[in-house]
């Protein structure tokens, strides 16, 4: 029977994710997770001072919420000496990034990304047809040099570079960042994913006038502030390049609740300290475990450890596999040789001891042999 064709780029997709959620796997192993450690979620939780917001909101739902983000654009302007007018507020980074694919990708446009980095900026340039160029890591560093050189060889319109980086948990230093945006060719826009800036040393933010007119900063309250659930996020730049959003924004996309939510952690910074100081806690922890297991885990500047484990990518999957079966969600680099390494959010004190009762076993089933 004829029926409605969808178009032919959308035919050539694949019907996919870039993640497959714990939900998910809770669903197909019929067994809830004892630690949820794959996400890079907060298990610190949203301040209280959020959680009430969220809740004297919950009895305005009724309203569609303000387009504008009014309020918390307000907020956020003066702490980063900016105008409201260089800040938009968004359905958290991944919606933000699909809005900026669909403003500067057509169909065989080119965009430049690392190899094995963040892959919902890889989603959307697919999606709307575009061409993606990656380069190789540099050891466990992106490469903004590499990129560059290729923003220049390819004609790319677009660069994409998180900064900490995720999945490894590695960072530049931000006059690093700040000579790779001076010397990318002045059509290309770098799209610089801050997610984990909150809790990275001081100096990783670049110093980056606002009016830089070839690069757009990414920002969430996902990690820090602990609202993954909430999705919301929000894009500082160039006045012009934010007033892009509004050609193809879903003006409506944020509710009352997140807004609420995310202008009272924001105003909560004695929350954000103690945050902060749960997940050096608890990054110290990951890495004494994995020392005590023989693995080797990586600096990190974010609410994640990234542990070598000192073999490849195999041996690494099955470690995971093995996490996995006993209630204990992870995740993993995708490429190599960065797949040779697990990845272990940050969480509570009893997620943390349940990770460390588990992993000697799953060590020992893999040189066992066992799946």
């Amino acid at each position: 029977m004829p029926h409605p064709k969808v178009t032919p780029l959308a035919a050539s997709l694949p019907a996919t994710v870039p993640f497959v959620g714990p939900e998910t796997q809770e669903r197909d192993r019929g067994a809830p997770f004892r630690a949820r450690l794959g996400a890079n979620e907060s298990a610190f939780g949203p301040s209280p001072k959020a959680i009430a917001a969220m809740q004297k909101a919950a009895s305005e739902v009724w309203m569609y919420g303000d387009a504008q983000s009014h309020d918390l654009r307000a907020a956020l302007a003066p702490h980063h000496g900016v105008g409201m007018e260089n800040i938009l507020i968004g359905e958290g980074i991944d919606g933000l990034l699909g809005l900026l694919v669909r403003l500067y990708i057509a169909p065989g446009d080119v965009a430049v990304t690392s190899d094995g980095a963040y892959p919902t900026f890889n989603y959307h340039v697919a999606g709307f047809g575009g061409q993606l160029h990656k380069v190789p890591y540099n050891g466990d560093h992106e490469d903004p040099e590499a990129l560059v050189a290729k923003a220049h060889e390819t004609g790319a319109k677009l660069v994409y570079i998180a900064n900490p980086d995720n999945p490894m948990g590695s960072w530049h230093q931000g006059d690093v960042i700040s000579r790779m945006i001076a010397t990318l060719p002045a059509d290309c826009l770098l799209l610089l994913d801050e997610a984990y800036i909150d809790l990275a040393p001081d100096g990783t933010a670049a110093d980056i006038p606002i009016e830089t007119p070839n690069v757009i900063r990414l920002r969430t309250f996902s990690k820090a502030h602990g609202m993954a659930g909430a999705r919301i996020g929000y894009a500082i730049g160039a006045a012009d390049v934010i007033a892009g959003f509004h050609k193809v924004r879903n003006h409506f996309g944020l509710s009352r609740i997140s807004q609420a939510g995310a202008l009272a952690a924001f105003q909560h910074t004695a929350w954000l300290d103690h945050v902060r100081a749960e997940i050096a806690t608890a990054r110290a922890e990951i890495g004494r475990i994995a020392r005590d297991n023989g693995l080797m885990p990586l600096p990190s500047a974010t609410n994640f450890v990234t542990i070598d484990c000192g073999q490849d990518g195999d041996f690494a999957r099955r470690v995971l596999a093995e996490l996995v079966a006993r209630g204990i969600f992870v995740r993993m680099p995708f490429v190599a040789p960065q797949d040779r390494c697990i990845r272990v959010s940050c969480g509570t004190p009893d997620q943390i001891a349940a990770f460390a009762k588990v992993l000697p076993e799953a060590l020992q089933a893999v040189h066992h042999g066992s799946v």
